[in-house]
């Protein structure tokens, strides 16, 4: 788990860093819509733009302002105090109406803080639907973001590179279908801190790496025996952004629960829907990307994105389902109060809180909240066992 654990919890982890020391350039991105298998088939490694690190606001609150969610303004703020100093190139992607503002505010301040804009600077557009007219401007959009790179970084990104990067790809997905498989079972042998860690990991390590690192770690996980999930309680994550292992760890350090499901921008969400290795590469990647997208930035969608939610509770075996959501993040906030409201009708407990992202996070007031809702789970399993004894001495 160390590589895991120096890529998920640093800026620039030794991975980045040996990377950089081999001449070869690194492109930071704000989105998951960004395909990084066009990165891999042009020899640059994709690093998932992150705000964690980030010890003030000061740069964020001057060009964002108060009252807008604290993931963007925590990355402009690492972006202002040279932290991005690495990289060769960043792509902004339009995920909500924040990080589509980080463009514009990560050029203004490039305007006060010279060398903080990275030399190839890129607007990724993404539509808001999936169907017709959008997946046809989406496809149009990656062509664009394509010869972009190849005229900056003087590459060529053909067919088969692209295709190869896929399979490279896929080869991850797969594994973290069967880290997956090992979370849902009675005896879970490895900790949610430990998967998102490693799941954070895969957006900013080489491909390579990361998936040949991936497959060890998975193969010595399916040796062990000791259970993790006894007598604890089973919970999954949903919500806003989250890349901070910290908030899996608060859950965990009660002893009394353990994380074996989460629906989260940076975790396992689509583990095992690979991309289509035959056919036009570009098309195929835009049928994942956007196609498969359960983000609620994506118009339409809420009968989906509640019934993924119904299945992995019932995959994964859930007793719990805490959903929060980075304060001023209407996105989530607002479908974070219709998972709760469509999860009670099928009796599942829901926590629902809002919390600030980066060095704002109240960890005493989560931690007193968390242990009230694993009491609350105690009751209710508690008093369904109650009603089943009495319904079998009735009968």
């Amino acid at each position: 788990m160390n590589i895991f654990y120096d890529a998920a919890t640093k800026v620039q982890s030794q991975s980045i860093i040996d990377w950089k020391a081999a001449g070869k350039p690194v492109v930071g991105y704000t989105c998951s819509y960004t395909p990084a298998e066009i990165f891999y088939a042009a020899d640059i490694l994709p690093v998932r733009l992150r705000g964690i690190e980030t010890e003030g606001m000061e740069v964020g609150d001057t060009y964002f302002g108060p009252f807008i969610c604290s993931f963007p303004k925590c990355i402009l703020q690492l972006a202002g105090k040279g932290k991005f100093d690495f990289l060769d190139g960043a792509i902004i992607t339009p995920g909500c109406d924040g990080m589509r503002r980080l463009d514009e505010c990560w050029r203004k301040a490039g305007e006060d803080f010279q060398g903080i804009v990275p030399g190839y600077f890129y607007y990724f557009d993404v539509p808001h639907k999936a169907e017709n007219h959008g997946m046809a401007w989406y496809i149009d959009e990656i062509r664009l973001l394509i010869k972009s790179i190849e005229d900056h970084f003087k590459v060529n990104v053909t067919d088969k590179k692209l295709t190869a990067a896929i399979k490279e790809f896929n080869k991850g997905r797969r594994l973290l279908k069967e880290l997956e498989d090992l979370r849902s079972g009675d005896d879970v042998v490895v900790s949610g801190t430990e998967a998102f860690a490693a799941t954070v990991a895969g957006t900013v390590m080489p491909r390579d790496e990361y998936t040949a690192e991936l497959k060890k770690w998975i193969s010595s996980l399916k040796k062990k025996k000791k259970s993790l999930s006894e007598d604890k309680k089973r919970l999954m994550v949903v919500g806003s952004v989250s890349d901070e292992i910290d908030l899996f760890q608060l859950i965990e350090n009660t002893g009394k629960a353990i994380v074996v499901a989460e629906n989260l921008c940076f975790g396992i969400r689509y583990e095992g829907n690979e991309v289509k290795e035959d056919g036009d590469p570009v098309e195929a990647l835009a049928q994942h990307y956007l196609g498969s997208s359960v983000c609620p930035r994506m118009y339409g969608k809420y009968k989906e994105r509640v019934n993924t939610l119904k299945e992995r509770i019932d995959y994964s075996k859930v007793d719990g389902v805490v959903m929060q959501n980075i304060r001023f993040c209407d996105l989530h906030g607002a479908e974070n109060a219709l998972f709760a409201r469509d999860l009670d009708k099928i009796g599942i407990p829901s926590l629902r809180v809002e919390r600030e992202y980066g060095p704002h996070i109240d960890a005493g007031r989560m931690k007193l909240r968390i242990n009230a809702f694993l009491e609350q789970i105690s009751g209710k399993q508690q008093m369904k066992k109650t009603a089943e004894r009495k319904a079998a001495v009735s009968a």
